[in-house]
């Protein structure tokens, strides 16, 4: 099957959202790499931390509790959290200004590590993902997964997006629409189907000179629920 050209991927969207203002106005940019360099590694540890626990938890909650977790965990500075024992981060999971959930609180001491770690390749963990090329951004996903804790799935990708990575996204949507068109045809968390996807971005890319969060919203938009009212 051939792949469909982004152009009428994007008339598709821009019909559904009324317009192309209108869908010009939903679409957000990712950061520069110039951004992303600045970006502390405290930042990093926090938004990962805010995935793992939005995984299965309404968003919305957790964005509630999120200043109390900030608080609890010393605002996420790193050579402060790497000195706590076994027994301080589980009281620490017991804190009840928090989620309480001993697995995902635990990912927190690990996720600072691979932070930490990756300063022995690169002058930072920024600097590693500024530097990531987008041709292959499913092998960052399998970076975080690997080194990571929990960051496997969409959560890794989610964490790269909010943080301003330019990645695409396996939504419900897009996935649906890579589905539909033949693209993928396995498990959306198998190495065969984001090679593939990454690949079908590539191209997309390439056509319209847009960044990879771009293409990926506009995909959504022009597909499933996200019809204009």
């Amino acid at each position: 099957m051939t792949q469909e050209k982004f152009e009428h991927i994007y008339q598709r969207a821009e019909e559904r959202k009324g317009g192309e203002t209108q869908l010009e106005n939903l679409i957000y940019q990712p950061l520069s790499n110039d951004d992303l360099r600045c970006i502390t590694d405290d930042r990093w540890l926090a938004g990962f931390t805010e995935k793992v626990f939005q995984c299965g938890i309404s968003w919305n909650v957790v964005r509630k509790k999120w200043p109390n977790f900030e608080e609890v965990f010393f605002g996420f500075k790193i050579d402060s959290l790497m000195m706590l024992s076994d027994e301080m981060w589980e009281k620490k999971a017991q804190d009840p200004r928090i989620i309480r959930h001993l697995t995902k609180v635990m990912t927190i001491p690990a996720n600072a590590m691979m932070i930490r770690s990756a300063r022995q390749q690169h002058d930072s963990f920024s600097e590693m993902v500024a530097e990531w090329p987008s041709e292959s951004i499913t092998e960052l996903w399998d970076y975080l997964k690997k080194h990571g804790k929990r960051l496997g799935g969409n959560t890794g990708a989610y964490a790269l997006r909010q943080m301003g990575k330019d990645t695409f996204i396996l939504s419900s949507d897009v996935e649906s629409y890579l589905r539909q068109t033949g693209i993928i045809d396995s498990g959306r968390t198998t190495k065969r189907a984001q090679l593939a996807a990454n690949k079908a971005f590539n191209q997309w890319q390439q056509e319209s000179g847009r960044s990879l969060s771009e293409i990926s919203q506009i995909i959504a938009y022009s597909c499933g629920d996200n019809r204009v009212l």
